[in-house]
């Protein structure tokens, strides 16, 4: 199989770019055009070509492309352009910024031009050419010249990249999930009903101008801070503040994530409910800019699935390209009506394969909890039995919402949780707790569940290894090692579960430690790690299952612990039973892991789930 890496140069202005647009806007845009691309064929000379579509289609017609892995740094960007203008589809794609990720994470950066620094393989040129607002015909022969050793340059710096991360061990498996995830984006299949979208659209609008009518407060008021504080001031309640991380200053508690907001919610004044439900509706356009997004795409085709690989510490795939298709609403006022909207094309279905309890699974086979590693195994209804030692009633007589504490006492105190953060989490759907009661039910999952405790402690222990730099063992044997000398934990996959710039410091109970993140240091202890662990380890799960669905179908979508295929409709029965089996089976490293799924059918995204 040859190896082809290559870089499109394209138009782009002040107004017409990659910053202001996103990555499928841009590409389908009229004003779109090829200013020339670079291409290196395995090892050899890298080329520049030029000139008008014709000319590239027939220049791209003598490479054998089904017999091609294509390279490139954002091969998002790359590959929809050779699918969407060009019709080629190359056996497989790579792609050197998702390998970065997953390789660095926040030790370096995934720009061509600090990796290219790290790795010191050469210098990113910049632009000797001013590009800006030129077509191809523009350039002189001088100009363009320049411009392509400019875009020869990227290219043989993205292919020494290339070999640096095959050379340091990056796993073959992870090299088709990066062509799995990309695929999503630049073969999409996904349909949209512009109608049901142009129907929620109104919704929204309909249900803001609801709230607004209900609390009498003007818009421009309600906005406010100011104002608004004064507004539900005169109402009879005190306006929440909380200290500014950024200033150390006091300022106004009105995010919707703030506690002393939410409880507003919660006022015996009907009047101040009213207004913080109006702030809260009117001031979230979230759901208003995805939806008129949605309606812009299907005015220009199918839906490009943007998933970015390896988005998260622990591996997990994250939204991209300004379109969070990982957290669509379920609920609420219009419920799941963008979910609705993505359909499967004429004569498919989707299936949605969901795997249950994933990470709770791992968490009990982990930790060796074998009482509930069996329970699991045995299909019984684990939070029904928490809920059943919490209450003291049989499982059978377990409400829907003693269950809902039981659920949330697994999920959460499973990694440390403690007694008021679980009365806070409950409380935010609904549920009243004394922080007594609260405090008894996190005792009795504890005594309950004592070896996960004691994994907390082994993974406390195991922090203080890291940033020593030594070695230690947790966990099922063989299944993790810890790499000292890294600040990290070798994962089932071969990457690595790095803390980057692990340090301790003295704190008030003793050493306490902490890491670099994307956005500054955060504290890691014993119970945090087990979570990290339980979902990274959920991820190498999740991605053997795509790899092995993929070999008979097509993923069209990953949110979380669910794979979404699109079959045709005479092979919805058989693909159903293949997905299922395939999510039910065991990975060889993981001896002992009970893991199961729920799957549905439908036309819709929101109809199978």
């Amino acid at each position: 199989m040859d190896l082809i890496t290559l870089d499109f140069e394209t138009y782009y202005d002040k107004n017409y770019s990659l910053k202001k647009q996103t990555t499928e806007e841009y590409i389908r845009s009229p004003e779109f055009e090829i200013v020339g691309v670079a291409v290196k064929v395995n090892n050899l000379a890298t080329e520049w070509a030029s000139g008008t579509h014709e000319e590239l289609k027939a220049y791209f017609d003598t490479f054998d492309w089904q017999n091609s892995m294509v390279l490139a740094h954002n091969t998002m960007f790359d590959g929809a352009i050779l699918t969407w203008c060009f019709d080629i589809h190359p056996r497989l794609y790579a792609d050197t910024l998702c390998m970065s990720r997953a390789l660095h994470g926040v030790e370096v950066g995934g720009s061509l031009k600090a990796l290219s620094e790290h790795y010191k393989i050469g210098i990113k040129g910049t632009e000797i050419v001013n590009a800006l607002g030129k077509r191809r015909v523009d350039f002189d022969t001088t100009a363009l010249d320049y411009y392509g050793d400019y875009c020869v340059n990227d290219v043989e710096l993205t292919y020494k990249l290339f070999n640096i991360f095959l050379q340091a061990g990056f796993p073959k498996q992870e090299l088709r999930i990066i062509d799995l995830t990309l695929r999503m984006f630049t073969d999409p299949v996904l349909e949209l009903d512009t109608k049901l979208l142009e129907e929620h659209k109104e919704g929204i609008r309909e249900y803001k101008d609801a709230l607004l009518a209900k609390s009498g407060i003007d818009k421009k008021d309600l906005m406010s801070n100011p104002k608004f504080a004064e507004i539900i001031k005169n109402l009879g309640a005190i306006p929440p503040t909380k200290i500014s991380p950024t200033t150390g200053k006091e300022t106004w508690a009105f995010a919707k994530s703030d506690e002393g907001f939410k409880k507003l919610l919660e006022h015996e004044n009907k009047q101040v409910r009213n207004a913080v439900e109006a702030r809260l509706g009117t001031k979230s356009t979230l759901e208003e800019t995805r939806t008129q997004r949605f309606i812009d795409i299907a005015g220009r085709g199918t839906l490009p699935v943007p998933v970015r690989y390896y988005a998260a510490h622990t591996g997990r795939w994250g939204g991209d390209d300004k379109i969070n298709i990982q957290n669509l609403p379920s609920r609420g006022a219009n419920g799941k009506k963008l979910k609705n909207s993505i359909l499967a094309p004429e004569g498919y279905k989707l299936i949605d394969a969901d795997s249950s309890q994933i990470e709770a699974r791992v968490l009990a086979w982990f930790a060796g909890q074998d009482e509930l590693v069996s329970a699991f195994a045995n299909d019984e209804d684990v939070y029904k039995h928490m809920a059943s030692a919490i209450y003291g009633v049989a499982v059978s007589e377990i409400t829907k919402e003693q269950r809902f504490v039981g659920k949330t006492t697994i999920l959460g105190a499973g990694y440390g949780m403690g007694a008021v953060k679980f009365q806070a989490q409950i409380s935010n759907f609904g549920v009243d707790m004394e922080l007594d009661e609260a405090r008894r039910v996190i005792n009795i999952y504890r005594e309950t569940n004592w070896k996960i405790n004691q994994l907390w402690r082994e993974c406390q222990n195991m922090i203080r290894y890291m940033a020593n730099g030594d070695t230690y063992q947790v966990g099922p044997k063989d299944v993790l090692q810890v790499i000292g000398a890294e600040r990290a934990i070798q994962l089932p996959s071969n990457l690595l579960l790095k803390y980057h710039d692990l340090r301790g410091e003295q704190g008030e109970k003793g050493i306490e430690y902490n890491y670099k993140t994307r956005i500054g240091r955060t504290r890691i202890y014993g119970g945090k790690v087990v979570e990290n662990l339980c979902q990274a380890i959920a991820r190498c799960i999740i991605g053997e299952q795509m790899l092995q669905i993929d070999k008979k179908y097509q993923i069209v979508l990953t949110v979380h612990d669910s794979i979404v295929i699109c079959v045709r409709d005479e092979e919805v029965p058989e693909a159903q039973r293949y997905i299922e089996e395939c999510m039910r089976q065991t990975p060889r490293w993981a001896k002992g892991l009970p893991i199961d799924c729920e799957s549905g059918i439908g036309k819709s995204y929101g109809e199978c789930e």
